[in-house]
C-alpha cells in the first residue's frame, strides 16, 4: 500500500508530520430513516439511523492534529458532522490509509460517509455518479479546507 510506504519513509527519515487526513467515501447521503448501519447495532442509539451526516473517525489517543482538526471541522458548520472515537479493533475504524500513519505514531483521522455501512451501492454495478449527493460532498470539501486553514 502506498500509504504504508509513505508513512514508513516519513518515520524512517524522522520527518515531522503535523497530521494526516484520509478522505474516504464522502458523497453518499440519505435523509430517510433506516439508511445508516453500523458495525455494532447499538451505535444507532447514539448516532441515529439516517445516513445524513459525515463522520470524523478517530482512535483513542488520537493526537493533537486529529483532535484539533475534528474540533475545527465541526465548528465550520458546513455539514452535519458526528465524531466517532473508538478502539482500533472495531470493524471499519481503520479501513483506510490513516491506519498506516497510526502504525507509525502519527496523528491521523478518516473523514467518511461510513461507506458500505450506508451506501449499499458500494462496489456494485449500481455505484454510479447519480447516486451521490455532489452538493453535500462539496460541503465536506469546503469544511476540510476551512478547518485546515484555521488550525494553529
Amino acid at each position: 500500500m502506498g500509504s504504508y510506504i509513505h508513512a514508513k519513509f516519513l518515520s524512517d527519515h524522522k520527518i515531522a508530520v503535523y497530521g494526516m487526513l484520509s478522505v474516504e467515501m464522502i458523497g453518499y447521503f440519505r435523509d430517510e430513516p433506516k439508511t445508516q448501519d453500523y458495525p455494532l447495532g447499538i451505535l444507532s442509539w447514539f448516532y441515529g439511523n439516517k445516513g445524513n451526516y459525515i463522520t470524523l473517525v478517530n482512535k483513542f489517543n488520537k493526537g493533537k492534529f486529529a483532535r484539533s482538526f475534528s474540533q475545527s471541522f465541526k465548528q465550520t458548520n458546513y455539514i452535519k458532522t458526528k465524531k466517532f472515537t473508538g478502539p482500533k479493533i472495531l470493524p471499519g475504524i481503520d479501513f483506510s490509509d490513516h491506519l498506516n500513519y497510526w502504525q507509525f505514531g502519527y496523528s491521523a483521522l478518516m473523514i467518511t460517509d461510513t461507506s458500505f455501512y450506508r451506501n449499499k451501492n458500494y462496489h456494485q454495478v449500481t455505484d454510479k455518479m447519480e447516486t451521490l449527493d455532489i452538493k453535500r460532498m462539496a460541503k465536506v470539501i469546503d469544511g476540510i479546507f476551512e478547518a485546515l486553514i484555521k488550525l494553529k
